[in-house]
């Protein structure tokens, strides 16, 4: 009895083993399968490993009745990751997976993997079994890629904020003047004209640009006018002549002065002073008369419609007129400005000599964080500035202080594109790069142009972060990127000028790819400077067939 037990169970053993049979005659066979995967080199974008895995069965190979069960897996070091497993039947198979008919075919599947810190050294395998009626058998596993590149998280992510500018001059052009007035048509200078107020004011600031070691005088002029009355042609040969008697009281006016040799100008009617004068004026219908220049340009029409208005014409007689008859004394200055060392030095001895911008431009002297707090704080508490408070905010995102910055950026009246892109920055900083690249997106600056080409390339979009980046300001660093990205090497070598360890390492791949392996040694020597840089470079992928 115990024999014919012992024969049945071997009877089901073999009839188990029979049953199997399908699936492990695919195990053993998985040799023939052919699989291939781009890239063979995997790359992670946009922090996602994806790779098009392509694997061709040969005729005869899958069995009618067999599932065939496929897990990719990413192994790097002692951890794995598996994807989403795939799954095959053949053609007798009653069931909803893709049919791989026993005749051979070709399939090719899309694997994503979230990247994992640790997986620049990792490789891709494929891992399977195939069932048949309820058993299985383990296929042996197929390591298909290499990997990851990562080169694309260098891309740096602080944002390109620019301070906003100032209107500092360090070299100042000014003017003094004095003039004489005539009668009507007379081109005569009257002795009291030269001996009046605007005359000797004009002398005393001749005397103090000769005294002032920051005022150099650059030339002098002589301008005379006629008032627009009486005709043109007759009014431009009186300016004419009072011009010429100018120059001849240039001497009594200057004196010993060394003022030089005026260049003399004869302007004629001179409406521009009319319109000055009037616009200034308390005449009551002074819009009248100004509507009427805005409407004619033709002088005698100007003078014709304006001697109609009886009225206000006696007005102008009286009060605009005689002003315009005149010859201007005109002495042009340079004025020196404070030199950086000075402004400097004021910012510490006495801060409140200092205009609105002065302040501005001296805070962007200095590299001190907290000078610049302090330079920036005292603008804004005198002169209500603007441009100060929209660049403290950026001074405080420079020292890393994003809640600070941001709510001064909040302070800030001027609702422009550049404090648009200051409001992207923040939010890249952040981490929520939907609201940064609507910031950015709105704003329209040349910053956020290339602030957004870094949000194409956190995004994977590597061929329009190329075009946003290829005329940044600024560091070339990411526009260097972005052209490695897109396989763009010889634009990248021509863009990288900067000097820094991170655009050194940048330089190290161009090399790497170009295959100049002297050029690469060189720029990873370069790069080692930057300890994490050294220690990225021993585990980037984009190294691996240039080490021992």
């Amino acid at each position: 009895m115990k024999n014919v037990t012992k024969l049945l169970a071997l009877a089901f053993l073999a009839l188990g083993f029979a049953s199997c049979a399908p699936a492990e005659k695919m195990a053993k066979m998985a040799e023939n399968v052919i699989v291939t995967c781009n890239p063979s080199v995997l790359e992670v974008v946009a922090g996602q490993i994806n790779a098009d895995v392509n694997v061709t069965y040969p005729d005869g190979y899958f069995h009618p009745k067999v599932i065939l069960e496929v897990t990719p897996v990413i192994v790097y070091g002692n951890n794995e990751v598996e994807g989403q497993t795939l799954y095959y039947q053949g053609e007798k198979v009653k069931d909803n997976y893709k049919v791989v008919p026993s005749t051979g075919s070709s399939v090719t599947e899309r694997i994503r993997i979230p990247y994992q810190e640790g997986m620049e050294q990792c490789y891709l395998e494929l891992r399977g079994r195939a069932i048949y009626k309820g058993r299985f058998a383990y296929l042996p596993s197929r390591k298909v890629a290499d990997g990851a590149n990562t080169t694309y998280m260098l891309v740096k992510q602080d944002g390109l904020l620019p301070y906003k500018g100032d209107n500092y001059q360090e070299v100042i052009s000014m003017t003094e003047e004095g003039q004489i007035l005539y009668t009507i048509n007379s081109s005569e200078v009257r002795s009291s004209q030269l001996s009046g107020q605007s005359i000797k004011d004009f002398q005393a600031a001749l005397d103090e640009i000769a005294a002032n070691e920051r005022k150099t005088l650059v030339g002098t002029d002589i301008v005379a006018y006629a008032s627009p009355d009486g005709g043109q042609k007759l009014n431009n040969n009186l300016s004419t002549q009072r011009a010429n008697s100018a120059q001849k009281a240039w001497s009594s006016v200057t004196g010993k002065r060394d003022a030089g040799d005026p260049t003399v100008t004869s302007i004629g009617q001179d409406w521009e002073g009319f319109q000055e004068l009037v616009s200034k004026s308390n005449i009551e219908d002074k819009d009248l008369i100004l509507r009427v220049l805005s409407m004619y340009s033709d002088p005698a029409v100007r003078e014709s419609e304006i001697k109609n208005m009886s009225e206000i014409y006696q007005e102008l007689k009286g009060e605009v007129l005689p002003e315009l008859r005149r010859a201007r004394f005109i002495a042009n200055v340079e004025y020196k400005n404070y030199t950086p060392e000075e402004l400097t030095a004021l910012v510490n001895d006495n801060i409140n000599v200092l205009d609105e911008e002065a302040l501005l431009h001296v805070a962007s002297l200095v590299d001190d964080p907290a000078k610049k707090v302090q330079i920036y704080n005292q603008a804004i508490n005198r002169y209500d500035s603007d441009r100060a408070q929209y660049n403290l905010g950026v001074a405080y995102l420079e020292s890393g202080d994003v809640t600070r910055a941001a709510r001064e950026f909040a302070k800030v009246k001027a609702q422009d594109g550049e404090l648009q892109n200051a409001t992207g920055v923040i939010a890249l900083r952040r981490g929520d790069y939907a609201e940064a690249a609507r910031c950015f997106g709105q704003a329209g600056t040349e910053a956020a142009n290339a602030n957004m080409g870094i949000i194409d390339i956190l995004n994977g979009n590597y061929a329009k972060a190329a075009q946003e980046l290829a005329n940044a300001p600024g560091c070339c660093h990411n526009s260097v990127l972005a052209y490695i990205l897109t396989n763009q090497l010889d634009k990248a070598q021509e863009r990288a000028m900067c000097q820094d360890p991170k655009v050194q390492y940048l330089k190290a791949i161009i090399a790497a790819r170009k295959g100049d392996v002297g050029e690469m040694n060189s720029n990873l020597a370069k790069a080692n400077a930057n300890a994490e840089l050294a220690e990225r470079a021993k585990k980037d992928i984009e190294f691996a067939a240039y080490r021992k």
